[in-house]
């Protein structure tokens, strides 16, 4: 719990001191659509197919948490750091960069308790690594369509 409390206290921090891009109703837009993509994606493969956990594994106060003010932030800091107008290679180093830090937290969240609060059941790390950048384009083109709904509105 410990770990977690450090990092929902340093993404949220950096989230919010750092943003330059976003506006506060684009804030709201991407956190709602986080938490219900993250609560979407752990009923399924963490609840009824049990590809990992928070804690205990049952549901808890605490895994609320995660879903609502950990995973959100992270997407404003990446969202907020994405270089639109450079070179394609550049965007993709950007993802492959962010990949590869995700990952790196991934396994930080594995440690035992009280550092760590995350478990994997058949679910593996390099899954999380080929997934990562998928999630992350999702989580751009969302972005995009609410740039693009708010022009033409």
């Amino acid at each position: 719990m410990i770990g977690l409390l450090i990092a929902v206290a340093l993404f949220n921090t950096v989230a919010f001191l750092t943003n330059h891009k976003l506006t506060k109703s684009q804030i709201v837009q991407l956190w709602t659509f986080t938490i219900a993509s993250q609560l979407l994606t752990d009923a399924y493969i963490g609840k009824k197919y049990h590809g990992y956990w928070y804690f205990s594994g049952q549901i808890e106060w605490k895994a609320i948490f995660i879903e609502t003010v950990l995973i959100p932030p992270v997407n404003l800091i990446f969202l907020n750091g994405y270089p639109f107008s450079k070179s394609l290679m550049k965007r993709l180093l950007y993802v492959f960069y962010w990949t590869i830090a995700i990952t790196l937290y991934e396994c930080i969240a594995l440690l035992p308790e009280p550092w760590g609060y995350y478990h994997h059941g058949w679910w593996k790390t390099y899954y999380s690594f080929l997934v990562n950048p998928f999630l992350l384009f999702i989580v751009l083109k969302f972005y995009q369509w609410i740039k693009k709904m708010e022009n033409e509105s």
